[in-house]
């Protein structure tokens, strides 16, 4: 597991800098933008280049970005807000340049955090789960909805239909039931049987993976 960085947190503490005149924190923020902006562009070109693409644009502005917070922070007396933006970037950088070693990886996880809000926000409906057990399984619904959403798969339809295919399914292959695969696996049931609201599933053979091509030396 790789801890990748923020650089929508990054940006909060420059903004809160900002809101207090901080100069650092407006510097900060335009710096972040110009990064964002690169990244917009990033975008639209194919996914197999976004790496090169983000080492030739994205690399230089991190590079100058956190080359300005080192010398901003051995000159920013005290300690207040701009001080804590800086530190946390600095503290960060690490992390937050692991962007650059994979193009899919986002800059922020705002994402995320949206899909969490409405958990945040009904779970004092949610208190009492009955036991901490209880707690995970719904924790773990909520994460294969998410999921669903994620990749498209109408929830209610997808958890109908693997709850009836699960007691057939062997245990090692549990990820072929996974949103991301299940319109794969979905193509491989017997259509019949999925229209039933009951019945046992014959479960396909695993497709092997192709064999490597043979080398000429």
């Amino acid at each position: 597991m790789t801890l990748v960085g923020c650089w929508a947190h990054c940006r909060r503490y420059f903004f809160e800098a900002a809101l207090c005149r901080y100069p650092v924190g407006l510097q900060g923020l335009m710096r972040i933008r110009a990064i964002y902006a690169a990244d917009r562009a990033g975008r639209r070109i194919a996914r197999a280049q976004r790496g090169a693409f983000r080492a030739t644009h994205l690399g230089p502005l991190m590079d100058d970005f956190f080359r300005w917070a080192r010398a901003a922070r051995d000159t920013a007396p005290g300690r207040n807000l701009a001080t804590k933006a800086l530190g946390y970037a600095l503290n960060q950088e690490a992390e937050l340049r692991r962007v650059l070693d994979d193009g899919d990886l986002p800059l922020d996880n705002t994402r995320a955090e949206r899909a969490l809000r409405k958990i945040v926000v009904g779970r004092k409906n949610w208190l009492f789960y009955g036991s901490d057990t209880h707690a995970e399984a719904a924790a773990a619904l909520f994460s294969l909805l998410a999921s669903c959403r994620l990749h498209g798969v109408e929830p209610f339809a997808y958890l109908d239909e693997v709850l009836r295919v699960l007691p057939s399914w062997p245990r090692e292959r549990y990820l072929e039931l996974a949103p991301a695969n299940w319109r794969a696996t979905r193509a491989r049931l017997n259509p019949a049987k999925l229209d039933m609201p009951i019945s046992s599933f014959e479960v396909p053979p695993v497709i092997a993976a192709p064999a490597p091509a043979a080398a000429s030396i």
